[in-house]
């Protein structure tokens, strides 16, 4: 019996792509489509619908994966979910596992990774691609030496940034503190705020406090 495969993304570009490409393998079909939180929580709400595996994104346009994950995995226990995203920074892939994913890819695997990532969770194995299993055993191999550096999307400059505004500095400040000019302190927070995915300087500060930062 094939392995029944649910995709949830909101691109519909990739999604498609991805269901062509399953469904060419042998004992693999894709059963299921959704475009967001809400589609994917409606089609594993009904009962008829047989899964062995969901491939989820993280981001979606009316919600999180991560939330969908943790849905999906408490109302079927024994659904394998595979996580397939743009990100492969430490925080989105320990959110995944902890949600309940049992393997994480970044978007740009390639097809054999793919398949072989489908199979394996499906068999119950836990699988990271080679990009994201290569930070995951750096940390390991760091062992009680490992430092967990907040926000790793961020640049060791942006980091500045946000640790100086996490400690109440304006613009001016900052500028005179690092030696850059406003525009560019300006800039950096433009692009501190699109990496974390926050609509204003108020909520960076608040997540960067979360993470320690502003103390010092």
């Amino acid at each position: 019996m094939s392995l029944r495969v649910a995709l949830v993304d909101d691109h519909p570009v990739f999604r498609l792509g991805l269901a062509a490409l399953l469904d060419s393998l042998p004992g693999i079909a894709v059963v299921a489509q959704a475009a967001g939180a809400a589609e994917a929580r409606a089609l594993l709400a009904d009962d008829a619908l047989a899964v062995d595996v969901v491939v989820m994104d993280l981001d979606l346009g009316d919600g999180s994966g991560v939330d969908e994950t943790r849905a999906a995995v408490a109302r079927r226990p024994g659904l394998a979910v595979l996580v397939v995203s743009m990100h492969e920074d430490d925080d989105a892939v320990v959110a995944a596992v902890r949600a309940g994913a049992r393997g994480y890819l970044v978007k740009s695997a390639p097809p054999d990774q793919i398949e072989r990532a489908v199979r394996a969770v499906a068999a119950g194995e836990m699988i990271l691609g080679p990009s994201v299993a290569a930070r995951a055993m750096s940390y390991v191999l760091g062992g009680r030496s490992a430092v967990r550096v907040p926000f790793p999307r961020l640049t060791d400059r942006e980091r500045e940034v946000l640790d100086l505004l996490a400690a109440g500095h304006d613009n001016v400040v900052i500028a005179r503190r690092l030696g850059l000019s406003a525009k560019t302190v300006r800039n950096h927070v433009a692009n501190v705020l699109t990496k974390l995915e926050v609509s204003d300087r108020a909520a960076a500060v608040l997540r960067a406090r979360a993470e320690g930062l502003g103390a010092g």
